[in-house]
């Protein structure tokens, strides 16, 4: 789904109609820029001044978030001032983990054939909930019996999620509109 910014909103886009932006990269978001459902972050707990570990749950897309703390707690709306990514740059995650809404295929129950489904829940300790595309679910799979279904574990891909700056052929009449992903539907 589209949300334009002259007000306007689209559902169901097809994928080649919307094309993204330059000025929402994977390094603007690293540096500061938008943040992403999955990311590892720490944020100042009710403003009080002591920032605790956690993870984005939801871009409300007004520059505040939903974070669930690792000890358990979770806060709605969280400013985008009050919270400081844990990635940075260097060298944690890497190609071999996955986000939460990555597209994946994933060998379920261990059996040996691989089924194509989306991480739903990144649990932290290199399990994820799976949720199949033939409506099955399955929880704390490990890593090692998940494959990345796009060919990479993200990056420059090409992959455009929820809360990115993309423009857009409204309608599908050939003239691109700025806006922005309201959401996914994974179809």
């Amino acid at each position: 789904d589209i949300a334009y910014d002259d007000g306007e909103s689209e559902t169901r886009v097809r994928e080649d109609l919307i094309k993204a932006t330059d000025s929402d990269s994977d390094d603007d978001r690293r540096g500061g820029g938008r943040l992403r459902e999955g990311d590892k972050i720490e944020a100042d707990y009710r403003g009080r001044g002591k920032y605790y570990p956690g993870k984005i749950r939801r871009d409300r897309g007004d520059d505040t978030y939903d974070v669930d703390y690792d000890d358990g707690e979770m806060e709605t709306r969280v400013s985008k001032r009050l919270i400081r990514s844990k990635d940075g740059g260097g060298g944690g995650g890497g190609s071999d983990s996955f986000r939460e809404g990555d597209k994946v295929e994933a060998d379920f129950r261990g059996r040996g054939k691989f089924y194509p489904g989306k991480i739903r829940r990144d649990r932290g300790d290199d399990t994820y909930d799976i949720d199949y595309e033939d409506g099955e679910r399955e929880s704390r799979v490990n890593k090692r019996l998940i494959r990345s279904k796009d060919g990479s574990g993200g990056g420059g891909g090409g992959r455009l999620m929820e809360g990115d700056k993309v423009e857009a052929d409204y309608r599908g009449r050939g003239k691109f509109y700025p806006g922005k992903i309201r959401r996914d539907r994974g179809d």
